[in-house]
């Protein structure tokens, strides 16, 4: 598998800066920045006030603005690799960015793992619950019952804390609004939240309110791997310290956390007024992606279907193994090793957007070839007797008689392969590609509408797919006349 890895990359590598236009750079060298010191920074993409998407699409926040300008008070360039929390601390990690900000806490733990810049943010925990609910107004009434926090925080950390104390349980999200939508639907009672996060929801009008006091927490640091990038780490020190002397910190600082409470039109008409231009590019890329790795994937269905056919026991093996490998493990981590393990074991880095690619067309690949397989054995046997009784070959009959017959019945699972990997498409968002349900992500982040967000995407999805079923209904139609 490692060659059809290999292959795979060369070949998606080469193609991609014209397919992906406007996806990020793939971050090359990662670890030895190019000349004029322009780095790679990992970050998270859903959690406001620090970073998140405007309107416009642009990311923006306490953490980006900081960013920005210590880059230019101390004369380096950047680019940023919005993936996530969790993917964040991968990349770094796995050298595939030179450091990372992402309002992460600076804790002893982590300080194994990675050297932290100053603190550029004393964060804090508040407990919050839904602004009609009444009967829970201290941690004494969480007993017995779940609350909500998010991987990494120090919301999650506290709350871990205390919870034997107090009696309830924790529930772990990727992100700041799949909290509030957990507390929402009833299955907990409340959220531990860094306070400039839940402040800043309550603003948006996400229907909560805080009923504990702020409770002191760890410093957010900007952070690198240990032991590399030390001219990074000093560079964000000293700019932070200028930008604290000069002013520019605390303007950025009430930029955010004295903001007014939201006005936007978040109806299903407004959001959809405000935010197509994100969902068509979310969309596009869905769409990029799955027609390339169908493309692909078609190729590799064709050759390793063949190969689990074949009266080689050798081919007959790769082509068992294959479909083994990729049927029989999740998606979700194919991506993970595609995209951080092969390029850390390896020592090379992979954009997000090839790494997307390959795990797409290896996966939609190994079915693609058990499609091929049932094909090639739903004709019946005679065919090929026939065919080689004839003195013709069996390559030459596999060509002429057999796939011709078989390829009929084999179009209408294609195209249910071309809508089950294009639903997969929303897997690739943990690797930080904005695809359809990633933009729908990016855009609740901002405005915490998630029923109304989700409604349009959930639509938006159904007329793909029931374009492409239609599609196939009708190909299956003229092909059994």
């Amino acid at each position: 598998m490692p060659a059809v890895i290999a292959a795979l990359t060369l070949l998606v590598t080469l193609v991609a800066p014209g397919l992906a236009g406007a996806q990020q750079p793939d971050p090359n060298g990662a670890q030895q920045p190019a000349p004029g010191d322009n780095y790679i920074v990992a970050t998270d993409i859903t959690f406001a006030p620090f970073e998140f998407q405007d309107e416009s699409g642009k990311l923006v926040g306490i953490d980006m603005d900081l960013l920005a300008a210590i880059a230019e008070d101390q004369g380096f360039d950047y680019t940023v690799n919005a993936v996530g929390f969790d993917a964040a601390l991968q990349a770094v990690t796995g050298g595939q960015a030179n450091g990372m900000i992402a309002g992460m806490s600076i804790t002893d733990a982590r300080k194994a793992t990675f050297d932290f810049s100053d603190p550029y943010f004393e964060s804090g925990v508040q407990m919050g619950v839904l602004e009609d609910d009444d009967s829970i107004a201290s941690y004494e009434d969480l007993r017995g019952k779940s609350v909500a926090v998010k991987n990494g925080t120090e919301g999650a950390t506290y709350a871990e804390s205390i919870k034997s104390q107090y009696g309830f349980t924790t529930k772990y999200f990727a992100d700041s609004s799949s909290m509030f939508d957990e507390v929402r639907t009833g299955n907990s009672a409340a959220v531990f939240e860094d306070y400039p996060v839940l402040a800043y929801g309550i603003k948006q009008g996400n229907g909560f309110k805080t009923v504990t006091d702020k409770v002191p927490g760890a410093s957010y640091g900007f952070a690198v791997a240990k032991g590399q990038n030390a001219q990074l780490l000093q560079q964000f020190n000293a700019g932070l310290a200028n930008l604290k002397s000069n002013g520019q910190y605390e303007d950025i600082l009430a930029r955010y956390l004295d903001t007014d409470a939201s006005t936007d039109d978040n109806s299903i008409l407004g959001l959809i007024k405000s935010t197509w231009k994100l969902l068509l590019e979310g969309l596009w890329l869905t769409v990029l992606l799955t027609v390339v790795s169908i493309a692909i994937a078609l190729v590799l269905g064709a050759i390793f279907g063949l190969f689990r056919v074949s009266t080689n026991i050798v081919l007959r093996g790769i082509g068992t193994t294959y479909v083994d490998v990729f049927r029989g493990t999740p998606l979700l981590v194919q991506a993970f090793f595609i995209y951080f393990g092969i390029p850390a074991a390896l020592d090379f880095q992979m954009s997000a957007f090839t790494a997307g690619i390959i795990t797409l067309s290896l996966n939609a690949g190994a079915y693609m070839a058990e499609i091929v397989r049932g094909g090639i054995l739903s004709v019946d046997k005679g065919q090929m007797e026939a065919s080689r009784s004839l003195g013709i070959s069996y390559l030459k009959s596999m060509q002429k008689v057999v796939m011709p017959q078989a390829v009929r019945t084999m179009i209408p699972s294609y195209i249910n392969q071309f809508v089950i990997t294009l639903k997969d498409t929303s897997i690739l968002s943990v690797i930080g590609l904005a695809e359809l349900t990633q933009t729908g992500r990016i855009i609740i982040a901002r405005n915490y509408q998630s029923f109304n967000m989700w409604l349009i995407i959930g639509v938006m999805y159904f007329i793909i797919i029931m374009a492409l079923t239609k599609l196939s209904n009708r190909l299956e139609k003229r092909i059994n006349r």
